[in-house]
């Protein structure tokens, strides 16, 4: 852990900063669980047609991905005081 902060020390957080971060991460957490409930309602009602559920199942990995790189991106402009 030394030669880690040593070579790349860790960067300080303004409280700032801090409260942006949490932000962020409460707003992508938001919209994480309105798609699941959206996507994953239809998908019960698909409960009859495997395939077409699986699809809902699918796209609700797919935009869980997107919001998550996303909200990365965001929390590293905000690290970088951008």
């Amino acid at each position: 852990m030394e030669r880690l902060n040593q070579s790349a020390p860790a960067a300080k957080l303004t409280a700032a900063q801090k409260k942006e971060l949490a932000e962020l991460d409460s707003k992508y957490a938001a919209k994480v669980a309105e798609r699941e409930i959206a996507l994953q309602g239809e998908a019960a009602k698909a409960a009859g047609d495997f395939e077409k559920a699986e699809s809902f199942r699918n796209q609700l990995v797919h935009e869980r991905k997107k919001i998550q790189a996303e909200l990365e991106a965001k929390k590293e402009r905000v690290r970088q005081g951008k």
